[in-house]
């Protein structure tokens, strides 16, 4: 049985991921000014994996797959992923469990190698 702080943050979590969502939703990235730029774009010049997932996140609320997949190809792909992880984490650790990327190292390196690809990719080529 989990701790009563693992439920807490748990749901805490869940919260704050329906509020963003929320946030989300109502207020375009494009134009809304408070959403923050990319430190990695502003440092370097290159898109990392994840510019244009705040947009793209937008554009998939709103119904809008081709114009989410033009902002990152990669994100909207990965999101039924994501979705599936997270629940999958979420259900592990309600029922005591470590998470699977503790106990799983690959599943971590893996990410990493995707993401670091992606951001190549993305660069290089002009994805």
């Amino acid at each position: 049985m989990p701790s009563w702080k693992t439920k807490a943050a748990l749901a805490g979590g869940g919260v704050a991921v329906t509020a963003a969502i929320a946030v989300l939703y109502v207020f375009d990235p494009a134009s809304a000014g408070f959403y923050p730029p990319c430190a990695f774009r502003a440092i370097t010049g290159f898109l990392c994996a994840g510019c244009g997932a705040t947009r793209a996140t937008h554009a998939l609320l709103h119904g809008q797959l081709a114009e989410a997949f033009r902002l990152n190809a990669m994100f909207v792909v990965a999101v039924p992923f994501l979705l599936a992880g997270a629940a999958a984490e979420g259900r592990h650790m309600i029922h005591g469990g470590t998470p699977s990327v503790v106990t799983r190292p690959w599943i971590g390196w893996t990410i990493v190698a995707v993401l670091v690809g992606w951001g190549l990719l993305r660069n290089v080529v002009g994805v």
